[in-house]
């Protein structure tokens, strides 16, 4: 076998489309610190455009043979064998790895190598959650997905999360017997300067951006915006994001008859920034999270934010400060909380004043990558930092 790169990372990520919505900048930063960078993601090499954006910055990527969804166990031991396969060709010598697929299948592929790895639990999903309103399929999911994540948790060097809530209820789990291996970070963080402020709007008009799944609580979204516009009809609610082939998915029928009852679907977007800029507030009504992307995004663009009093969600704001937290599957608390946003204007570009400064203080992309880097043990000083942790 060749010898490891030891200024080589291999990043296993879920989807083409994430490495430079979520990791671009992380990647950036580790490529400007000499560090050679390999990528991995079902679909990346036949995908034109996220290929050439990581190409031109000097990526080498690579199809990672997995699917992010589905529960055939053979498909998933073919997945460890072809990531195995890849790793001996790349060889590197960090493999960094994110969501659960690449944390449990690129994290065994790379022990059965010998090569280091640190896993990133960017949110717990509803394989952990929803214990009082889940299938058997989902009680299925959870059971498997924890005895995996036990045994690949063992092989990491580190673990990340973006929030303590999500920290304390893996242990808990016991998907992580090991506490000490825990890091954290502010989430991925987000790049004031590609998300500009944009000017407050007058017009009322909410927006949510989310994948089309039940445990993000478009359902109840839809249902705060018939409840709402019934109450101000001026209101316009607007929602995007794709759907999702997966068994909690959100259905084509279902958004139908939202649309028809008033809710504006604005699809699936490339690029979010113009639909922050129309909107005075940012809704996302999740039941749970790591850290919301895209909360920070609408922050750093000075929105309002109303969101659930959730693990993942409650850490991005102050209740009563930068927006309103509500109780999660709760429709008609959400309506409350998006109508006293349209009673009370000057409170709401208030809260979209400091949303805007918390964003800048606690969120900022560079300083998240920073602590991303130490937790990585690729910053001066990182052994040093780690130490200091553990004191």
């Amino acid at each position: 076998m060749p010898r490891a790169g030891e200024k080589r990372i291999l990043i296993v990520a879920p989807a083409a489309s994430t490495l430079r919505n979520f990791r671009g900048a992380l990647i950036e930063a580790l490529l400007a610190r000499g560090i050679e960078v390999h990528t991995a993601a079902p679909g990346l090499i036949g995908d034109g455009k996220e290929r050439s954006w990581l190409e031109e910055r000097g990526v080498v990527c690579h199809d990672a043979p997995f699917a992010r969804t589905g529960l055939n166990p053979f498909h998933d031991l073919l997945s460890l064998v072809r990531l195995r396969r890849l790793m001996s060709h790349a060889v590197p010598g960090l493999v960094l790895t994110y969501t659960v697929k690449p944390n449990i299948w690129g994290t065994l592929a790379a022990a059965s190598l010998g090569i280091p790895s640190v896993a990133m639990v960017t949110g717990l999903g509803y394989a952990f959650t929803d214990k009082d309103h889940a299938s058997l399929l989902q009680r299925i999911v959870r059971h498997i997905v924890r005895r995996l994540y036990r045994v690949a948790t063992g092989r990491n060097r580190k673990v990340i999360f973006q929030n303590p809530d999500d920290r304390d209820d893996f242990i808990a789990a016991g998907c992580l017997r090991d506490p000490s291996k825990a890091g954290m970070v502010n989430g991925s963080g987000v790049d004031m300067a590609h998300y500009a402020r944009a000017p407050l709007p007058e017009a009322p008009v909410f927006l949510m951006i989310a994948r089309l799944l039940n445990a993000k609580g478009v359902r109840e979204y839809a249902e705060a915006a018939a409840a709402l516009r019934q109450r101000h009809p001026q209101a316009r609610c607007l929602l995007a994001g794709p759907f999702d082939p997966g068994p909690d998915g959100i259905s084509r029928r279902d958004l139908d008859v939202w649309v028809a009852g008033g809710l504006e679907y604005l699809g699936a977007l490339d690029d979010v920034r113009p639909a922050l800029a129309q909107a005075r507030v940012y809704v996302l009504p999740s039941y749970r999270e790591g850290t919301p992307r895209s909360v920070l995004e609408a922050m750093a663009m000075g929105r309002a934010i109303v969101t659930t009093d959730v693990p993942g969600c409650r850490e991005t704001i102050r209740h009563g400060v930068e927006g309103y937290l509500v109780p999660p599957r709760d429709a008609a608390a959400l309506a409350d909380a998006m109508a006293l946003m349209l009673r009370e204007p000057v409170r709401t570009a208030q809260m979209a004043e400091a949303a805007f400064a918390r964003a800048q203080e606690k969120y900022d992309v560079g300083s998240v990558n920073r602590e991303m880097l130490l937790l990585l043990g690729l910053e001066p000083g990182a052994a040093h930092a780690a130490a200091g942790r553990k004191a």
